[in-house]
């Protein structure tokens, strides 16, 4: 079994037929992934090192499984940054305060802010539900099976 509730017959991976369940929770779903990897103001790769340090944390195998784990160096200090915020995030977000804002405000907009800070809390969002349902990677999804770099949506 690839999660703690039936695969339904909507979606195509093991994460998305869970939530297929609820049709209309995953079609607004599938809309919010695509506002932040279609037509985000942040690079990819950035958001795909923020998706993997959170994953390393909540606990989603599904989450995990698609991009191996984050790196533990990054050349762009956008992406260090975002990072940080994303461990700290991880660990209490409670924590993010004035001093930690106006260190990324000196290298990102308010608008990229808003937008790392709501990706965060989505992608955290998408790996509880994983975690809490049990959704295990395909054989397909695995970073090890793929043995690839390549960023992929649902959480």
């Amino acid at each position: 079994m690839s999660a703690r509730i039936p695969l339904s017959d909507r979606g195509v991976t093991p994460y998305e037929r869970v939530m297929g369940h609820a049709p209309h929770v995953l079609a607004a779903w599938a809309s919010l992934e695509d506002v932040f990897f279609k037509s985000s103001l942040l690079p990819t790769d950035l958001l795909e090192q923020v998706r993997r340090t959170l994953a390393s944390v909540h606990g989603c195998e599904y989450c995990q499984a698609k991009g191996g784990p984050p790196s533990d160096r990054h050349a762009v200090i956008r992406t260090s940054l975002a990072v940080g915020l994303a461990q700290q995030f991880s660990e209490d977000h409670r924590l993010i305060d004035e001093s930690m804002l106006n260190v990324a405000r000196n290298h990102f907009t308010d608008a990229e802010i808003v937008e790392l800070i709501a990706f965060m809390g989505f992608m955290w969002a998408g790996g509880t539900f994983g975690n809490i349902l049990g959704i295990k990677p395909a054989a397909t999804d695995s970073y090890q099976a793929k043995n690839s770099q390549s960023f992929e949506t649902n959480s």
